[in-house]
């Protein structure tokens, strides 16, 4: 069943069962919209016990807050798992924590249910029988006028729930919206509150901005709404730093990553969008300005600072080993395009061997795009990869370090130099027999 046709079940079923229920929050938005919602969750005035007692399969996850997930309990075994959120009509009373209510008190009506979200778009309700739309906070009208509103007092909207104003900028940056003059002004004076949320809740948040397919407005806007400066205040810095015109005609490192974020599609994976981002974190704290008549900016060793930078970054917003490698492996390896043409057959096959290196290449033309707009490598390594069998970039292995004992070899340190050699002369074409990779070993490691 797709998640649609179980929201409405849902809904028919507690229906019937004495109760109100309705789509409601940002699935009823996007249909509006006429979008495909990415989920679905369903408002009723049935408490968390008795939705538990209409469908028990029903998981808490958050039934303190009225919140229960309801499994699809019609699929076989075979079938993907399809859930809904459904939540008991509410109030909220208090946000000591800045994120969960102190207190929830079960409401009956869903227009008491509404006012207590946190924007006039996520707040409408559909009523799957009828296909009527149910706004009691003006949402449709700010839908017309493409406007992000936070629903009655802004400031007590987002001292709720900081990551909202994180939020607001995601779904004006999404949708092209703009937002309200006086939501707008309580994000730039709550700003430095965002610190109070989660390291896992802003990455996943800033995550979504960058992969939705309007990252460079959404950092434009983390910017205007002085967010920028809080939450990643290493982009920040990027803001004013010159870059040779020669290289980047385009101007300072801010706008070249801003560039460098317009082009990425929604759908993006995480570490390509995150990879884009940070680059160039580098370059602000190893500027150096011209010296002399001919002399030009420079940012010695940016790459590698900005690796360093980009694993601290990656660790404070708690991401995991493996994201936090390849991000940072994008911002390492993000100047070797340059010298491709020049790269012995041995060190390009390795380098086109990188994990996921499809990033790495995406990276590299939105690069080149967002600067001097020459994709000389970019087709280099394209023609390369299109015209070089898979079995030559990542051949079997001629010899093992058994091979190496079986020729008398003892095991230890030489072994690793020994299989690096062998593999080096394959990679280059110098051998491609077992015979010739034990000849190759004999004539250059035997009494060395």
């Amino acid at each position: 069943m797709v998640a649609r046709a179980l929201a409405e079940q849902i809904c028919r079923t507690l229906r019937a069962a004495g109760h109100q229920a309705y789509l409601v929050g940002g699935c009823v938005r996007d249909i509006v919209l006429g979008r495909e919602p990415v989920d679905y969750d369903v408002a009723t005035d049935a408490t968390p016990d008795r939705v538990k007692q209409v469908f028990p399969q029903t998981i808490g996850v958050g039934a303190k807050f009225g919140v229960m997930l309801v499994p699809d309990w019609t699929r076989s075994v075979e079938e993907p798992m399809v859930t809904v959120e459904v939540a008991t009509f509410r109030s909220d009373v208090g946000y000591s924590d800045g994120r969960h209510p102190d207190r929830v008190i079960y409401s009956k009506t869903p227009e008491e249910d509404v006012r207590r979200r946190d924007f006039t778009i996520n707040a409408l309700l559909l009523d799957p029988e009828t296909g009527d739309v149910l706004d009691f906070v003006g949402g449709r009208k700010d839908l017309d006028a493409g406007i992000i509103r936070a629903i009655g007092d802004p400031e007590l909207r987002f001292r709720e729930d900081k990551l909202r104003m994180i939020r607001a900028v995601r779904f004006a940056a999404r949708f092209g919206y703009a937002i309200e003059d006086a939501t707008f002004a309580a994000i730039v004076k709550l700003a430095p509150q965002i610190h109070q949320v989660s390291a896992e809740r802003l990455r996943d948040e800033l995550t979504k901005l960058l992969t939705e397919g309007a990252a460079r407005r959404g950092f434009e806007l983390l910017d205007a709404t002085r967010l920028l400066p809080e939450v990643l205040p290493e982009i920040a810095r990027m803001k004013g730093v010159e870059q040779p015109p020669q290289f980047h005609p385009e101007g300072d490192v801010w706008i070249h990553t801003l560039m460098m974020l317009e082009g990425l599609p929604a759908g993006t994976t995480p570490t390509l969008g995150w990879g884009v981002l940070l680059h160039d974190v580098g370059k602000p704290p190893t500027f150096k300005p011209p010296v002399g008549p001919n002399g030009r900016i420079r940012f010695d060793e940016h790459v590698e600072v900005g690796t360093r930078m980009a694993e601290a970054i990656c660790r404070r917003l708690r991401f995991s080993n493996e994201d936090t490698g390849q991000i940072a492996a994008l911002v390492a390896n993000h100047l070797r395009f340059k010298d491709v043409s020049q790269m012995k057959p041995s060190t390009l096959k390795r380098f086109v061997r990188l994990d996921r290196f499809e990033e790495h290449l995406a990276l590299h033309r939105l690069d080149c795009l967002s600067s001097h707009g020459s994709l000389d490598a970019y087709n280099f390594v394209q023609r390369f990869l299109a015209e070089t069998p898979p079995e030559q970039v990542r051949p079997p292995r001629l010899l093992s370090g058994e091979d190496l004992k079986a020729l008398g070899f003892a095991p230890g340190p030489p072994f690793k130099a020994i299989l690096e050699a062998v593999e080096e002369a394959q990679l280059n074409g110098k051998i491609q027999t077992r015979e010739e990779a034990v000849e190759l070993v004999l004539h250059s490691f035997v009494n060395k």
